[in-house]
């Protein structure tokens, strides 16, 4: 009798185990971007116009969302943007990001078309996301970006940390942090048994090529 109601208890704490696993948050313990009312962007300097750098095809703006059953990849596959370079200094410069909405993935096709309908994205309304840098600064470890971003109808100042590099080939921007979908109006709960997590993951990897 004991050793049935150990085995239960043992079964009990395996299931327990996979079950937390299974469920874990992915943005937990990466750095969450601070949100603002959006600010005016001032329009540059003509002495400090900068170089441009579109930003290639190459390049990767994707997000894992989660809920409590587990967390899901996505992504854009359609945006263009440059990065602005002045006198080859980060902070400096400039970067402008455009998203074809409609272009959103999924690791599911029928996930693929829920997040693109009313209960999320609502790309048939706002078929584009923009983001507007209206600082760079350097700190320790790397940069914090800060700009306006305009999501789903709704715009934000959000500033989150990036590693810039710049080289002769060009420029690199890459960014892993946490976004609230709640500061841009995208509230779907999903079902009472299976909640979908207010944080999403965000991922960049921007390239921007030298000009020819």
């Amino acid at each position: 009798m004991r050793t049935s109601h150990r085995a239960v208890l043992a079964a009990s704490l395996a299931a327990t185990l996979v079950a937390a696993g299974a469920c874990a948050n992915p943005a937990t313990g990466k750095p969450e971007a601070s949100v603002a009312a959006p600010v005016a962007v001032e329009p540059p300097a003509a002495a400090a116009a900068g170089t441009v750098h579109a930003i290639d095809p190459s390049s990767k703006i994707d997000f894992v969302g989660s809920k409590v059953t587990g967390s899901h990849d996505g992504g854009f596959t359609e945006f263009e943007g440059e990065i602005v370079l002045v006198d080859r200094d980060p902070q400096k410069s400039r970067v402008s990001v455009a998203i074809d909405t409609t272009s959103l993935w999924a690791d599911h096709p029928k996930l693929t078309e829920h997040l693109k309908s009313a209960d999320f994205f609502d790309v048939a309304s706002y078929p584009r996301a923009e983001f507007d840098s209206t600082s760079i600064v350097a700190g320790e470890g790397g940069f914090t970006i800060t700009g306006n971003l305009r999501l789903h109808g709704v715009e934000r100042s959000i500033s989150f940390p990036a590693a810039i590099e710049v080289t002769e080939e060009g420029v690199r921007t890459t960014a892993e942090f946490s976004i609230q979908r709640f500061d841009f109006g995208i509230v779907y709960k999903g079902k009472a048994d299976d909640l979908i997590r207010d944080e999403v993951l965000i991922r960049l990897d921007l390239r921007a090529p030298a000009p020819a």
